[in-house]
């Protein structure tokens, strides 16, 4: 619940964004310590090049669809394809 898409409170973890919505923080949440150590880390981690961020308002604009060489996540597409085919 701390977590808007173009102004509408969102709750759910696999909510599907669309390219050009904005995701942005509730100014409630904008100090919470979980939120807070999240864009610390991204200092280390960077930030992905398919998300326009505004650190300074904690907001930002899914641009396009990432490629999936782009996603670091390790995930064997074969195995999800295997169980849902079952």
């Amino acid at each position: 619940g701390h977590i808007l898409v173009d102004g509408k409170k969102v709750d759910i973890p696999s909510f599907i964004v669309k390219v050009g919505q904005k995701i942005e923080v509730k100014e409630k949440s904008k100090t919470n310590t979980q939120i807070v150590r999240s864009l610390e880390l991204t200092n280390q981690t960077g930030m992905v090049d398919w998300v326009d961020v505004d650190k300074d308002k904690l907001f930002g604009i899914f641009t396009r669809i990432p490629e999936r060489e782009e996603i670091a996540i390790p995930v064997e597409e074969r195995l999800i394809v295997e169980l849902y085919s079952k």
